[in-house]
């Protein structure tokens, strides 16, 4: 199949590109939720009381919002996941690959299945969720899955060594990231498939956590020992790396921004990290710029609503740089930008459309 793309997209890979390069250029799979975001809430909702929200919007979610946030910096992206077979899954299936252009050549839909939903409450730069759905569907062999890829993100699970491992041996540099341990263990040997893997992008807690440290850096050095580049991000202190083949190391701190809702922020961390590696930035450029689309993100709501795109970072490198009293330093570390980015063809901020289910198209 040849790859589509978002149309008029930047393409960060653009240089590199040769006939002999597979199709894809990140593979991915899990699950796809609905998730519907209502923001505005001026606190947590109260028992016994009903709560209006100001604002709603409704997206896919789940490991859609990983794949829409790569789409939207440029890569091919296929992804391979179960759909349900009612409004919900429909709504999911033309969002990806109608609106974002996303391969779903490998996905499915499940008779008879339904839509995993996820309800999300932002409030005071926080996030409460609510979710529901069956038990997903025994995955099917496909012909070619994975597929062929430049890179392949993997959440660190029980069960998904095989893959994992098959898209190695094929040449994916695979980006891995986990969740959290909610048995309380924080088993080591649980990193296993980190054998395979280029890189791997816990937060801070889980670093240390998994490594026994009490530090974050401490943990991301202590990482390097199963894994070539460590990546730890530090919330509000932005995020520390090292590449253990090199010893190099790098330390860039979160941009300060009024944050709407934090869904999805550590996919758009991953996404950017991975666009910014295969395109071949120093370690340093790669962290800078996964925390810039990570804090683009979160001043908007929803998981996949919010990912940013070309536009809306350049939108933002031409705003930054009129703002008086700026940090000449703090300038300089995202310079390597302009070289990249298009010319901003709207005035920042940027608001995006809000995506909802059930329009009927005028006659």
């Amino acid at each position: 199949m040849t790859p589509v793309g978002r149309p008029g997209c930047l393409d960060p890979l653009a240089a590199l590109r040769t006939p002999d390069d597979p199709a894809w250029d990140v593979y991915l799979t899990g699950n796809v939720f609905l998730d519907i975001i209502f923001t505005g809430l001026d606190s947590a909702p109260v028992r016994g009381t009903e709560s209006w929200a100001r604002g709603m919007g409704s997206s896919p979610g789940g490991v859609a919002n990983m794949a829409t946030a790569l789409a939207r910096l440029g890569l091919r992206t296929s992804l391979a996941a179960a759909f349900g077979d009612d409004h919900y899954g429909e709504y999911c299936w033309d969002a990806l690959e109608q609106g974002e252009g996303i391969d779903l050549s490998l996905s499915r839909t499940v008779p008879g299945w339904h839509s995993p939903v996820t309800v999300s409450m932002a409030y005071e730069g926080e996030r409460t969720m609510v979710s529901h759905g069956h038990e997903a569907p025994p995955p099917e062999p496909a012909p070619d899955c994975p597929p062929r890829a430049r890179a392949a993100v993997a959440s660190l699970a029980p069960g998904r060594a095989e893959w994992i491992a098959q898209a190695a041996r094929k040449g994916a540099r695979i980006f891995a990231d986990v969740g959290w341990d909610d048995t309380g263990r924080w088993d080591p040997d649980d990193l296993a498939d980190l054998e395979h893997c280029e890189a791997f992008l816990p937060n801070a807690e889980e670093a240390m956590r998994y490594t026994r440290t009490q530090c974050p850096l401490a943990a991301a050095h202590a990482l390097t020992e199963q894994v070539p580049v460590a990546v730890v991000t530090l919330g509000s202190e932005g995020a520390y790396a090292v590449d253990g083949a090199t010893g190099e190391c790098a330390q860039v701190p979160a941009i300060a921004v009024e944050a709407l809702d934090p869904t999805g922020a550590g996919d758009v961390f991953v996404a950017g990290f991975v666009t910014g590696t295969l395109a071949g930035w120093p370690l340093a450029d790669r962290l800078a710029f996964a925390g810039l689309t990570a804090a683009l993100s979160v001043q908007e709501f929803g998981g996949s609503l919010s990912a940013p795109g070309w536009s809306e970072i350049a939108a933002w490198w031409s705003h930054v740089q009129d703002v008086p009293d700026q940090d000449p330093a703090a300038l300089r570390r995202y310079a390597f930008l302009q070289a990249l980015l298009p010319a901003p063809t709207r005035p920042w901020p940027l608001r995006r459309a809000v995506p909802t289910i059930g329009f009927r198209r005028s006659a």
